[in-house]
C-alpha cells in the first residue's frame, strides 16, 4: 500500500529531473517506478476483491490487466531510439 503512495510521487519527480539532465538512463528509470505502482494497484485490487468477496481469480485476472503495459514497454525495448 505505501509503495502505491509513494512510487508514482517518485516517478513523476524523476521524469522531471531526467528532462532537465537530458538523461535518457533516468527517464528509463522513472517509467520502471511508475509500472511499479501499477503492479502495487493491481496485486492489491486482486487480493482485495478475493480476500473481501471470495474472488479466487480476481488476482489473476489483475494480472491480466497489466498486459497492454507489459507488451507496450517489451516493443519500444526492442525498438531502436532516436536521437
Amino acid at each position: 500500500a505505501a509503495s502505491l503512495l509513494v512510487m508514482p510521487v517518485l516517478g513523476w519527480a524523476k521524469l522531471r529531473v531526467a528532462a532537465a539532465l537530458g538523461s535518457r538512463a533516468l527517464r528509463a528509470d522513472a517509467y520502471e517506478t511508475i509500472a511499479c505502482a501499477w503492479l502495487s494497484l493491481t496485486t492489491l485490487a486482486g487480493l482485495g476483491l478475493n480476500a473481501a468477496f471470495g474472488l479466487w481469480w480476481a488476482d489473476p485476472l489483475a494480472a491480466l490487466a497489466l498486459l497492454p503495459l507489459i507488451v507496450r514497454e517489451g516493443l519500444e525495448g526492442l525498438t531502436p531510439e532516436r536521437s
